[in-house]
């Protein structure tokens, strides 16, 4: 992983492979950011007109490259567009700078230093910089020879040096030691987002929890599928029974001595989405291993919060299935007794995400959380109405979801809040069964959620995040988001943990 250091020195002496500045739009034009006073002074005050000569406008995302000045070390300025110049007495918004960062980080791929002087404000400004850096440095070259290839592969940024930073300040050390934590871990769940299939299977996954619970200090626990017939877990079961990989439901546990409330996260884990018997068409079925992206979003939270030992309890559960067409597959028509015991007419077997979810928030209910929150690729229906970026909110309680979306907002995670109209409840009614998996087509992503309501323990706050348009990114990458997974919700989560340790929430 990219590594991260706070550094005083100025600008000219560091010895790197590049200096990256930020430059915003002003009113008449480009404007040099703070945290670039060195380079511009070394062009006489001239960096702007320099830049606006070569087309650089300041527009967000955009990168120009310049010869360093003379008496410099590092040989190269590279200058990224922050957007809009804040209003006077205003600074740059975290967003900004972590997706400016971001951009830079992807620019120098194959450098092994940067010094980054974009604007430091205060020790949460070095915190989304550094959060940004090692998100764009993000790759997935597991699968490629080329990359293996020194002479001509581009590995990742090697080192990052903000510039403006304070080394021995115990607020800008604990943010750069935050956003270590988040970042790595975020980085991996789009390693496991983006890994195929073929070698990404329930037990794989579970492994790569075990594995992970063990050095972190995060207690384990896997049901295999003769633990899940035994517990009557016919969601996650019926789900997995046309695959020739058996299910898993993993439990990770962390625990604080200090902690006074209970976060329970629950991820959809289909690890491949045929859609089953309903067998997906051609065209809607390429990308589908990016369907246990809720899971690897939980899991990469939990052992997020255990890294930064936060004051509050988190248990992650992951329903992990493979979702596949065989002999032995569900058909629709079939009736699956859950693990509530309520019993679901499967009409549709393309709608498998909330049939694992529905056992896994039920077992996750015994425990009688202060909060479940759900995160799941649960519906195309999102995407149609929220586009490829931005995700929905769904909640029992309006107090809060709208703290989930505040929170989603602050941390650079586009969301929008939805309703939970009782009205298209009736549409899932079955004559055969308590409920059906499908109900109404208009308005399928609340239908998804009115049918994972039905099975969380009365009284229990709970939300669910429907993250199918962001959580696989299929065009090119965009400030700090990469091409393929995202790691969409992990922000989310972490920030909600550090929220309800510090005791912001309920």
């Amino acid at each position: 992983m990219t590594a991260l250091t706070l550094s005083t020195a100025a600008a000219s002496g560091l010895r790197a492979d590049a200096i990256v500045i930020g430059v915003a739009k002003g009113d008449k034009g480009l404007v040099v950011a703070p945290g670039a006073e060195a380079v511009d002074k070394a062009f006489d005050g001239k960096l702007a007109s320099v830049l606006e000569t070569l087309g650089a406008a300041g527009g967000e995302g955009e990168v120009t490259k310049l010869p360093a000045p003379s008496g410099f070390k590092a040989p190269v300025v590279l200058a990224v567009g922050l957007g809009a110049l804040p209003a006077k007495d205003e600074v740059f918004e975290g967003e900004a700078l972590r997706r400016a960062a971001g951009v830079a980080a992807r620019t120098l791929a194959g450098a092994k230093k940067a010094a980054f002087a974009l604007p430091i404000e205060d020790a949460e400004d070095a915190g989304v910089i550094a959060e940004g850096a090692l998100l764009g440095a993000y790759s997935f070259d597991a699968y490629k020879e080329s990359a293996k290839d020194a002479k001509n592969a581009k590995a990742p940024l090697a080192e990052v040096a903000l510039l403006g930073g304070k080394p021995r300040d115990k607020a800008y050390k604990a943010e750069i030691e935050r956003a270590a934590a988040l970042g790595e871990e975020l980085n991996r769940a789009r390693d496991l987002v983006n890994t195929p299939p073929n070698d990404l299977n329930p037990e794989a996954f579970a492994a790569v929890a075990q594995a992970a619970a063990k050095e972190h200090g995060i207690k384990v626990q896997i049901l295999d599928e003769k633990a899940l017939t035994k517990g009557g877990f016919g969601g996650i079961l019926g789900v997995g029974a046309g695959s020739a990989s058996a299910p898993r439901l993993v439990k990770l546990s962390y625990t604080s001595s200090k902690a006074k409330k209970h976060l329970a996260y629950v991820g959809k884990g289909i690890t491949y989405d045929s859609g089953g018997i309903s067998l997906k068409p051609a065209g809607h079925n390429e990308t589908m291993k990016c369907d246990m992206a809720g899971a690897a979003a939980v899991f990469a939270a939990v052992v997020t919060a255990a890294r930064l030992k936060l004051d509050v309890n988190v248990t992650g559960w992951l329903a992990l299935a493979e979702n596949m067409p065989s002999g032995s597959a569900t058909r629709p028509g079939d009736v699956l007794r859950m693990y509530s015991g309520k019993t679901v007419e499967v009409l549709n077997t393309d709608a498998e995400g909330r049939l694992v979810l529905a056992d896994a928030l039920a077992k996750a209910s015994e425990e009688t959380p202060d909060a479940i929150v759900d995160v799941a690729t649960l519906t195309g229906a999102m995407v149609l109405a929220l586009g490829n970026r931005t995700y929905g909110i769904m909640a029992n309680d309006d107090a809060f979801r709208t703290s989930v979306h505040e929170i989603a907002e602050e941390v650079g995670e586009p969301s929008w809040p939805m309703p939970l109209p009782a009205d298209l409840r009736k549409g899932m009614d079955s004559p055969t069964a308590d409920i059906a998996n499908m109900g109404e087509r208009m308005g399928g992503g609340l239908v998804a959620g009115l049918f994972l309501q039905e099975f969380v323990g009365e009284g229990i706050t709970w939300a669910h995040l429907d993250i199918a348009g962001p959580a696989f990114n299929e065009g090119g990458p965009f400030g700090y988001t990469p091409k393929g997974g995202t790691g969409s919700a992990v922000r989310t989560l972490v920030r909600l943990a550090e929220r309800t340790a510090a005791g912001d929430l309920g």
